[in-house]
């Protein structure tokens, strides 16, 4: 099978740098392909605007939704939108590797969602509306499974944690950037605590991590509701009779 790792975090001896290496070591020795995409190895440019779109000739003020599905179906995109695009294309699975800050994805991570999910390609897919989302997409049938690490202990995240569920704090990765266009998309897996960890929590972290890449292709994914499933009877809002107790991000969950 052929797996894409993004990974962002700017220090090449992180804890995190240790797991994307960990992990490229344990597909390869599995008998995947494996791309990596190290955004800040790459210098990845983290911000959608004008010169994205280098082929773009109005001079009105930039309509990106526009601009991208011009620039994507005429194959005008910037080259480091569209070689993303492609090992997306290319991969049966993407582990994501970051650690958490400020509560949700490094914002050149963030970058990267927004200038590769193109429009036409990532959304507004086959025909230009929401009808083919949530489930379905350009990227359906495909894994992701994000592997972050965090600052606090684990106790934070907990039910009743101060800083909440961690489930909850990265839904809009999960469910909005990864389920979104069709991905499905495994439990988290999590290193907390990751600044107090020692040489023997180090390699616990990565055995643990090297138990999930062997589970890649196998573990149930997060039962997120499809769009077309018939539980959202107008492609918006939850039927009636579809969980009437539940409320707020757990309802889109089965």
């Amino acid at each position: 099978m052929k797996v894409l790792i993004v990974f962002a975090h700017p220090n090449p001896s992180s804890l995190n740098a240790a797991l994307k290496d960990h992990a490229f070591g344990v597909l390869r020795k599995e008998g995947h392909e494996v791309q990596v995409s190290d955004l800040y190895g790459m210098k990845w440019k983290a911000v959608l605007d004008a010169d994205d779109f280098p082929s773009r000739m109005d001079s009105s003020p930039l309509n990106v939704i526009m601009a991208q599905g011009e620039a994507y179906g005429s194959g005008t995109q910037a080259k480091d939108i569209a070689a993303e695009q492609e090992k997306l294309l290319w991969a049966d699975a993407i582990v994501f590797q970051f650690p958490l800050w400020w509560f949700g994805v490094p914002a050149i991570l963030k970058g990267w969602i927004e200038r590769v999910y193109a429009y036409r390609f990532a959304y507004g897919y086959k025909d230009g509306t929401n009808a083919y989302r949530y489930g379905e997409g350009i990227l359906s049938g495909k894994r992701a499974l994000v592997s972050v690490t965090t600052g606090g202990p684990e106790a934070d995240y907990g039910p009743r944690g101060i800083n909440g569920s961690l489930d909850q704090l990265l839904f809009p990765l999960t469910h909005g950037a990864l389920f979104y266009p069709g991905m499905d998309v495994l439990p988290l897996f999590t290193v907390y605590g990751a600044m107090r960890l020692d040489e023997a929590g180090v390699a616990n972290a990565k055995l643990a991590l090297e138990q999930r890449l062997k589970r890649l292709f196998v573990d149930e994914p997060i039962r997120f509701r499809r769009q077309n499933g018939g539980d959202y009877l107008d492609r918006h809002t939850l039927a009636s009779h579809i969980a009437p107790e539940v409320s707020g991000l757990p309802a889109h969950v089965s």
